[in-house]
């Protein structure tokens, strides 16, 4: 049935496709070459900050924060405690320190992307209609195809290892954004239009305050996706925990790929509690 397909030459993607990076790549060589070097010095620079404050005043800090975000409760501060000092026995402090400036800077960047546009995808629905496969496409993706896009631009280490995160991270915050805002009730939406406010005093004073929970629970999600590309990032040189267990998957060292995993859960574990409390607190 499909013979005809036989004649029908192949079409070069692949060429057109590696062509088109490699002409992106030089013609903005002038704004990924400053972001790699600068951008990557500062990172590293951060990393190497955090790593070298006392681990026990990191630690008494988490725990500070921990107890009035779970509402003076101690199961999150023990936890919290144990867990870093678990990392730390284990020789695992600096590289903690590099996944968590990893996560902290991809999950930045992707709020402070996604939710101005979460808005105007609230507010457009052509900007809706035009974002949304987007979105589709940046989420069904493999996490391993961002890789050959972010190595192709900005060489190895951290910055391809954010660039790839901030990809696979970004789409929560912009779904959740935009889910919120077109949630809030038409009731509010007209009182303050009947009470004069501007488009700008309706946003931030009903819409986005009525929308918080919706949101800081798209960003509780961006937070967790940037964390779960942490692994995978390290194929491209980001270094932190992903890093131990990349290496000892390749070495089949299962106890060393085991410490380090345990590592990325509990990070991933007081990361996720701290948000949700964070989620809490402003409801």
């Amino acid at each position: 049935m499909l013979n005809f397909m036989e004649n029908v030459p192949e079409i070069p993607v692949a060429e057109k496709t590696s062509d088109f990076t490699d002409w992106l790549t030089d013609k903005f060589s002038f704004i990924f070459d400053p972001i790699q070097n600068q951008f990557g010095d500062f990172m590293d620079n951060t990393a190497e900050q955090l790593a070298a404050i006392p681990p026990i005043i990191v630690i008494l800090i988490v725990a500070i924060l921990a107890f009035f975000a779970s509402g003076k409760k101690f199961g999150l501060v023990a936890f919290s405690v144990i867990g870093l000092l678990l990392i730390y026995n284990q020789g695992l402090w600096e590289q903690l320190m590099f996944t968590f400036t990893l996560v902290l800077i991809a999950s930045l960047l992707s709020v402070i992307i996604g939710v101005p546009v979460g808005i105007l995808m609230s507010k457009s629905r052509i900007a809706e209609a035009i974002i949304t496969p987007i979105l589709d496409f940046m989420q069904t993706m493999p996490a391993f195809v961002y890789l050959i896009p972010a190595v192709a631009f900005f060489s190895i280490g951290m910055v391809p290892g954010v660039f790839s995160s901030l990809v696979f991270a970004t789409p929560p915050t912009v779904r959740f954004t935009n889910l919120g805002i077109r949630q809030v009730s038409t009731e509010l939406i007209e009182a303050s239009e009947a009470f004069g406010s501007t488009g700008s005093q309706k946003l931030w004073k009903v819409e986005i305050p009525m929308a918080k929970s919706t949101i800081m629970a798209g960003i509780n999600q961006t937070v967790m996706l940037s964390l779960s590309m942490v692994v995978i990032a390290s194929m491209i040189g980001a270094p932190g925990l992903g890093r131990d267990v990349l290496s000892a998957l390749q070495r089949a060292e299962v106890g060393t790929g085991f410490v380090a995993g345990i590592g990325i859960v509990i990070l991933a574990i007081i990361i996720d509690r701290f948000t949700q409390s964070l989620n809490k607190s402003k409801a």
